[in-house]
């Protein structure tokens, strides 16, 4: 089978150009941290399918409220005081502030007690991480590991301390 020069000449241009708006529009799981050494702002479940099964960790870290739950890139994790066991309350305006940690998996990390790790079913495919009954969110306006800026937000929001408790000082 022979290939006409005009084809090639079409043909590599378009395939250059599809290759360079896969890899400009790809980019993984939404974390730019490889890049800057920040997490990226755009907290939620990875994007990348091969990612999507790989757990999320929980872990405790200290911080200036005390040692308290933080992903495994070191992002705060916080508790919104309207959820109750079983059932959060954020909407979808909510989420879009307040995203939660969704996995198919989250594992228990330094610090934690496995036994206060759990989920809420949100769809068939999604499930929010739970830790001492309180549903898991990050907050968009912490841009570096370790920020608390939304602690104590609206009266409504605070950082979870490893015992599964929310931790209200610092307001």
């Amino acid at each position: 089978m022979s290939v006409s020069r005009t084809t090639l000449t079409l043909a590599v241009p378009l395939i250059s150009l599809s290759l360079f708006a896969l890899t400009a529009c790809g980019g993984g799981i939404g974390d730019d941290s490889a890049v800057s050494g920040r997490p990226s702002t755009a907290a939620g479940p990875p994007r990348d399918p091969a990612q999507a099964s790989l757990p999320h960790s929980v872990r405790v870290a200290d911080s200036t409220l005390g040692p308290i739950l933080v992903d495994g890139t070191g992002r705060t994790l916080y508790g919104f005081t309207k959820d109750r066991p079983g059932a959060g309350n954020c909407d979808a305006a909510c989420i879009a502030v307040w995203p939660a940690l969704t996995a198919p998996r989250v594992e228990a990390g330094t610090g934690t007690d496995a036994r206060l790790l759990g989920k809420n079913t949100l769809t068939r495919e999604t499930a929010q991480a739970t830790y001492g009954d309180w549903p898991l969110y990050y907050y968009v306006g912490d841009t570096v590991p370790g920020d608390v800026t939304g602690q104590g937000l609206d009266g409504e929001w605070f950082v979870i301390g490893a015992d599964g408790k929310l931790i209200k000082r610092g307001v």
